[in-house]
Order: C-alpha cells, then sequence, then structure tokens
C-alpha cells in the first residue's frame, strides 16, 4: 500500500462553471482554463477544450457548438464533463496518459446527493483512483489562509462564476452557510441585458465579460477613493498600470438595422446594471450573519469577512459589502486560486 501511495498523483480540483482549476501536489496550480467545450453537432466528438474552445464561443458554424457543461456549479452534460476533466488532468500532469490519481474536487454547499454522485462517477470514469467532495467555501477559506481548525468563528464569501458560496466556519466545520446561484455570470447577462435595452444594441457574452472586467463596479465610492490615494501617493494616474477607467468603447450588431455599430458606456451605467445582482449577494450574506451563532459573530466583526473568487475582484465590492454590513471586508490574496489551493492542501492529505 504504501508504495501504491508513493506513485499516486494526489490532485485538487477547482470544477467552475466559468473556470477550471487544477492543483498536483508537489507543483502547485498547473492548469487554469475555461470550462469550455466545443463539439461536433454531427458525430458529438469533442474538437476543443479549456482556451481553444472559448475562443469559438459565439463564433462557430453550425457543425460545431461550444459549451459549457457545467451550470450553476452542476454538471449539466455528464459526457462532456468527463472528456473535459479527463483532458484537464492529462495536461496538468503533462502526460497524455496518467495513472490512477487521488482527487479532491469543490462542489457548491448547496448541491443535492445525486448532484454529489454525478460529480464523483465523472472523476472515476475519467480515471481517478480515491475521490473526496470538498464544499468550495471550506476550500477557499484553506486556500485563503484562515485557520479553520481553531473555535473561531471565520466567514467566507466566494465569488464565482455560476454561484456565490457563503459560509461560517469553526472547528473544520460549516456552521452557518448560504449557496446562491447568482454570481459572476449573471454580471456578463446583467451587462448584456442592460446594453440591449438602453442602446438598442446587441453585444456578445464575451463582450459583456471584458466590459465588467474593465468598468465593472459596485460602489459609487470606488473611483473617488482610487483617485484620492492616487493623488496622496502622487501616482500619475494616466499613465498608472492600475489605471482609472470610467469610460470605454464597445462594438456590437445594432438590433434595429441589424449592422454594425459602436457606443461608449460608463462605470456608472455598468453599476445601475449590476447592481441588482450584487444586492443579492449581499443580501445573501446578511441571511447567512442572521444564523450565526453570537460567540461567532463577535469573531467575524473582529476578524472581517474574506471574498475570494473572481467576484472578489469587482471593483469596490468590498467596500460595498463593508459599507452595508459595518463589518471589515478583505480579499483574499489570491482569490481566483483559493478554491484549488484549498482542495490541493486537502488532497495532499488524504
Amino acid at each position: 500500500m504504501g508504495l501504491i501511495s508513493f506513485f499516486t498523483q494526489k490532485i485538487g480540483i477547482d470544477l467552475g462553471t466559468s473556470n477550471t482549476l487544477v492543483y498536483v501536489n508537489g507543483k502547485g496550480i498547473t492548469l487554469n482554463e475555461p470550462s469550455v467545450v466545443a463539439i461536433n453537432t454531427a458525430s458529438y466528438q469533442v474538437c476543443a477544450v479549456g482556451v481553444d474552445a472559448k475562443a469559438m464561443l459565439e463564433r462557430t458554424p453550425k457543425s460545431i457548438m461550444a459549451i459549457r457543461p457545467l451550470q450553476n456549479g452542476v454538471i449539466a452534460d455528464f459526457e462532456i464533463t468527463r472528456a473535459m476533466i479527463k483532458y484537464f488532468i492529462a495536461k496538468a500532469l503533462n502526460k497524455k496518459r496518467f495513472n490512477k490519481s487521488n482527487i479532491v474536487i469543490s462542489v457548491p454547499v448547496g448541491v443535492t446527493s445525486i448532484e454529489r454522485r454525478a460529480v464523483e462517477e465523472v472523476a472515476y470514469d475519467a480515471g481517478a483512483r480515491k475521490v473526496k467532495l470538498v464544499e468550495e467555501p471550506m476550500a477557499a477559506a484553506i486556500g485563503a489562509g484562515l485557520n479553520v481548525d481553531q473555535p473561531i468563528g471565520n466567514m467566507i464569501v466566494d465569488i464565482g462564476g455560476g454561484t456565490t458560496e457563503i459560509a461560517v466556519i469553526s472547528l473544520g466545520g460549516i456552521v452557518a452557510s448560504d449557496s446562491l446561484r447568482v454570481a459572476g455570470d449573471d454580471v456578463d447577462i446583467n451587462i448584456k441585458d442592460y446594453v440591449k435595452s438602453k442602446y438598442k444594441m446587441d453585444i456578445g457574452i464575451v463582450t459583456a465579460e471584458n466590459v465588467k472586467k474593465v468598468l465593472g463596479n459596485a460602489s459609487k465610492d470606488y473611483y473617488k477613493m482610487r483617485i484620492t490615494e492616487a493623488v496622496e501617493e502622487d501616482d500619475d494616474i494616466e499613465n498608472n498600470e492600475d489605471n482609472i477607467v470610467e469610460e470605454m468603447e464597445i462594438r456590437g450588431r445594432d438590433i434595429v438595422s441589424g449592422l454594425p455599430i459602436k457606443i461608449s458606456i460608463t462605470s456608472d451605467e455598468i453599476r445601475e446594471a449590476v447592481i441588482e445582482t450584487i444586492n443579492s449577494i449581499v443580501n445573501a450574506v446578511k441571511r447567512v450573519l442572521e444564523r450565526t451563532p453570537p460567540e461567532l459573530s463577535s469573531d467575524i466583526y473582529t476578524n472581517g469577512i474574506y471574498l475570494s473568487g473572481g467576484g472578489a475582484l469587482l471593483k469596490g465590492l468590498d467596500v460595498y459589502i463593508e459599507k452595508e454590513t459595518g463589518i471589515k471586508v478583505f480579499i483574499a490574496e489570491n482569490p481566483l486560486q483559493s478554491v484549488a489551493l484549498g482542495a490541493g492542501k486537502i488532497s495532499e492529505n488524504l
């Protein structure tokens, strides 16, 4: 058994709706690619996976379809997810074939037993020797460096592409939690719908995602704070890499004439477009706080709330949540990698 254990790969996987990250024992995170698969619609054969497949989104002929096999953090297409996981593990290990591995996979808190079994079966079919599932907020908290084993309350809010996972953790377990099927992908849709409604222009989801990255913000105070900080630090705002962009030009299709057009859109408009989704997340945070035992609430007030996931990078989100809850909010050191790092650390101890 010892020899088998020595040669067994230990892998942690953040199986996300938008991106999948793979952690390999001794190497760290070796893969971070979009959870997208391109298939031939006639033969149902896989044409591309990950980065190559995402480049095909909304750009393919009728014979090829680029799809996301995971929806809201759970498997929507079993066969395609299995092919995707198998491809990602092999690429992460830099091998065309790999020996059976011990795999830890993150799942949303609110998944059903049927959804959990689907994830386990996919991993075993992809070549796993042993599979362990871990709740995303627990993995995120471990990956963010929080001390989850002590009798101290820690609150983590992991905002991914398909779900927002909120949990209060103490003594290695989740005390109070909420799994919200509202997250980063909904922000993209908010932006797409806003542009269509106000400017009668249709844009792709990839363009909407890019607008979110550049202009997306949750707090009107964010830009004021950044400008004040830049002035105090005597930064060159115009040439700073962390430039404060408040307006950008986007291109799309006029839904009336059908012709290509372009418009300019501002950060204030984007905040207006996404604020309803942001408030849904903030309200969920408040609900979890209401269900938290008083002693742990005291710890959270002292230690603060930690944000992880891609949604944590939305400008001013920490400022907005702090204003709404009255509790200090921190962004994890590597928010995009927190879940994968946590799953990887757990896999090393299997």
